[in-house]
This record gives C-alpha cells, structure tokens and sequence, in this order.
C-alpha cells in the first residue's frame, strides 16, 4: 500500500518517525494489544497507540462507562491498564509479533510517574513514540489535570524528554484558554511532536430516570460530533508551528476527514470511535487517501499538508 505502480506514495515521514501510511489506531482501540489479532489484521495498520499505561495497575471507571450519543460516543473508561510491568511481559510482546509498530501512550498522577514509564519503556522492541496524556489530575498539585498549568507541564514533558531516546508526542484537549501558547511549552520543553486532540467533557442524561447515563458522571466526547473541534484545533497550531509534527485525532470516520485533518495541517492522523463500529476503518481510510492523492495529482500526503485554503483567499495565497 506505500507506494502504488505510478510512483505515488502514502508513506508519512514525522521528521524522521516513518509509517507506511498516515492512518494510525488511536489509544484505548485496540486495548494495550491483547485485543489485537481478533479484531483487526494488524500488518495493515499503520501503528497502534496503546490504552494509556500507567505504573501500577488500574480497574479504571465504575460502570456505567459508556453512552451513545447524537453523532458520538460519551465514555469515561478511566485509566484502566495492566500496568506497565504486565504490558511489557504479556501484551508488548503480542504486538512486536505482529509487526506492528506501537505508540506507547503513558499517564501519571506525579511527575516520578512519568519518570518511571518513560525509563520502563524507552527503546523496548517495537515501541517507536511515546505519547503523553497529560489529562490526568496532578496529585502533587491540588490534583489539578497537567496541561492547566504551563509551568507543570514543561516540568513533565521535559522529564520525559530529557529521558527518551524516542520521539514524544503530548495529547492536548481543546478547550484550553491558550491552546498554540500550550502546544508552544510542549515543543519547547522538548516533545518532537502534539496530538490534537484529546475528547471533549461531555454529559448524558436519561430524563426518564433522572440521572446520568455515566457513572462518572461527566465523560469524554468522541467521534464526528467533535470533528470541527479536533480541525480547528489542528489548524490554530499548525498555522503557527507548521514544521511541527501533528496527529490529528477527532472524529475520522471516512478518507475524507482524513484528507480534511491534513489539509488543515496534520502530518497523520487517528482513528479512534469509528473502529468500534469498523475495526478495518484505518485501512480503509488509508486506501480512500491513496485515491483522493491520484485524482487530484499529488504525490504524497505531505504534498496535501497544510495546503487549506481560507474561502476568499487567492489559490496562489493558500499555507506553504
């Protein structure tokens, strides 16, 4: 599928983290991998973020944990994991069999946390990336999550750049005051790259019982409802930092939000809710990308990137 007879390619080069195509299982998918092989023909993907792995291991959210929603999925797992050491002796192993290659997704509640994982995990086989979520609340500081203070967040993701030889993306929601200024500390502190974005806060509500449908009760939103978020999202930050990997994740259902995610300047994306329904979108969608590059005359999706233009605007102004 990389490259087709007339030379084109869909191969996507992250500065210098290389898939065979730009379209990626987002975290929490395909669990930390023991899920895999029943699900989907992995050595088709392009990578697998895994469920967000934590130092010791946790049952996540009381249930209910999910609920349907209008053109979405509203879902409070928790950070339900085996923890970092059961991943790397039972589940890690599953998919460097595959051939697939992992994103590991790692979260914390202290900054010794994320200092742990990043050392447990660093150049494992099979891992290519590390991607950190930075949702989760910050025990040390009045258990606040970390991506609302900047000066919080350049100390983690710094830590854990200043420890990985592996390139590290940072997963940010998108209703931050200063969304570019955060994606800024990120890249500053070090991270090669930004995931954008993490779901948004979301409540269901079951009228006939009077309460809410999650136990949580507040969840997080996925799937087309938050498209326009997600792309608004890429958009601000890749307009100010286009060199700047972004995995754009929110809503990709089809080869068309995918083309839309990289026109507005993603350099790949994820793909998360529509794998609960599909669990073969991803390359589905990576072959829907393959012939959108061919009828348009592009040569690669990098040749797409960025590339929006803004209604108005002459085609000769459009982001370079």
């Amino acid at each position: 599928m990389t490259t087709s007879a007339l030379g084109q390619t869909i191969a996507v080069d992250l500065n210098g983290l290389v898939f065979s195509h730009p379209v990626l299982a987002a975290s929490g998918c395909l669990s930390t991998g023991r899920d895999v092989p029943s699900v989907v023909d992995v050595h088709r993907l392009a990578g697998v973020v895994t469920r967000s792995i934590t130092v010791a291991p946790s049952r996540g959210s009381v249930v209910p944990r999910a609920a349907e929603t209008a053109s979405g999925l509203l879902s409070h797992v928790g950070l339900q994991n085996p923890g970092v050491d059961e991943f790397l002796a039972k589940d890690l192993p599953r998919l460097v069999r595959a051939k697939v290659p992992v994103i590991a997704s790692i979260a914390g509640t202290r900054l010794d946390e994320y200092v742990r994982l990043t050392t447990a995990l660093d150049r494992r086989p099979g891992i290519v990336a590390l991607e950190v979520y930075v949702s989760t609340s910050d025990e040390e500081f009045a258990g606040e999550p970390f991506h609302a203070s900047p000066e919080r967040l350049n100390e983690i993701v710094g830590a854990v750049a200043r420890m990985s030889r592996l390139p590290v993306f940072v997963k940010l929601p998108p209703m931050l005051p200063e969304l570019v200024e955060t994606a800024r500390v990120c890249i500053r502190a070090g991270a090669s790259g930004l995931t954008l974005i993490d779901a948004v806060p979301g409540l269901a509500v079951d009228a006939d019982r009077l309460q809410s449908r999650l136990a949580a009760p507040i969840g997080g939103l996925s799937g087309p409802a938050i498209k326009p978020i997600a792309l608004a999202a890429v958009y601000q930050v890749a307009h100010v930092m286009p060199r700047v990997p972004i995995m754009g994740v929110g809503g990709v259902s089809t080869a068309a939000d995918a083309v839309e995610f990289l026109l507005a300047g993603a350099w790949a994306v994820q793909v998360g809710t529509a794998m609960l329904v599909n669990p073969s979108a991803p390359v589905e969608i990576a072959q829907g990308i393959a012939s959108y590059l061919k009828e348009k005359g592009i040569s690669s999706p990098a040749d797409l990137r960025g590339r929006l233009r803004v209604r108005g605007e002459p085609a000769g102004d459009a982001a370079s």
